[in-house]
């Protein structure tokens, strides 16, 4: 094992895969002469040159349609957004072309690209730069979403997701990219669609993903004081869910708390919520509780935003609801 920060497992999976097949480059806004916006892809335009990571102007349709189009010339593209936020822009081209080229081609072309960059909040930067649309690319077919929450776990998974032959969303965050963390040795790839079970516990299970699952790791830590036994599931992976990992915790503990930094209506905690009384009710002790940011804009107030975005306190407070306490 080796220890390496977030920005250095990414850039390092990049550039381990881009050294093995040619066809692969980065795109993204200040992605070479600067070494990317957070660091992420630093010395890559050194080894690679200009040809394989490209700096583009600030135009996400664009860049994202180049990206596009040229998987169907059998390249296999990075396209770098400086935040998911800026995706909007060129939303367009993700799902109407990316998620569906396969199947409108009648399988002639696959399309295996992978859009990354930091997703939800990251501090003081406001309504329009602190969204997460993780549910937004996973409920469309033909896309697959990664969030990964620590940095061994973002080498592999950006590995698999640049090996995948569908399009793939990979989502990280800005306040993790100094998070520091040991990561495996010599090539490895985690398999898109499998959890991990980040703490085993007996009592309640919380399910989260990314990188408030850090509130999860503290109310977990302040309630085993208590005696209280927590079982942590990190999703990894959005889209394909790993409903069984989830499935058979919750059959074990008999209670389930779902942590997600998004907005309440409609998310991934709901469709997991949905599964779990579809597939286990008669495994549940007390009704599911979901923690998710309130139902409005991010504020820029930083009382507001503290307000605003789900914490331990929170997490410890739905635990003891589950537990009756």
């Amino acid at each position: 094992m080796k220890t390496l920060q977030f920005r250095e497992a990414i850039a390092e999976a990049m550039s381990e895969e881009m050294r093995k097949d040619e066809s692969i480059y980065l795109m993204g806004e200040e992605v070479a002469e600067y070494n990317g916006a957070y660091k992420a892809s630093k010395g890559m335009l050194d080894e690679f040159g200009p040809k394989r990571v490209i700096d583009t102007p600030i135009s996400e349709l664009g860049f994202a349609g180049i990206g596009v189009g040229s998987t169907m010339t059998g390249n296999r593209p990075i396209i770098e957004f400086m935040t998911f936020n800026f995706a909007l822009v060129g939303i367009d081209q993700i799902i109407n072309n990316a998620a569906k080229i396969r199947q409108m081609s009648g399988g002639q072309f696959p399309c295996p690209i992978v859009f990354r960059g930091p997703t939800a909040s990251a501090g003081q930067l406001a309504a329009t730069h602190s969204q997460a649309f993780e549910s937004w690319y996973a409920n469309c077919p033909g896309l697959k979403v990664v969030v990964p929450s620590n940095p061994a776990d973002a080498k592999g998974l950006l590995k698999a997701a640049i090996r995948d032959d569908d399009p793939v969303i990979f989502m990280e965050s800005e306040q993790m990219y100094g998070d520091k963390g040991e990561v495996p040795e010599g090539d490895y790839t985690i398999p898109l669609g499998v959890a991990d079970v980040r703490r085993e516990g007996n009592d309640v299970t919380i399910v989260s993903f990314g990188k408030i699952i850090k509130e999860a790791d503290k109310a977990a830590d302040e309630l085993a004081k208590d005696g209280i036994s927590c079982e942590i599931i990190d999703l990894r992976t959005v889209k394909p869910l790993d409903y069984e990992a989830v499935l058979k915790s919750v059959k074990k503990t008999n209670r389930l708390v779902i942590l997600e930094e998004a907005w309440p209506f409609g998310n991934v905690a709901t469709e997991i919520t949905y599964h779990v009384q579809a597939h286990a009710f008669d495994y549940l002790d007390a009704p599911i509780v979901k923690i998710n940011t309130a139902d409005t804009p991010a504020p820029y107030s930083p009382v507001l935003l503290e307000e605003w975005l789900p914490n331990a306190t929170d997490v410890v407070n739905a635990i003891k609801k589950v537990l009756y306490k």
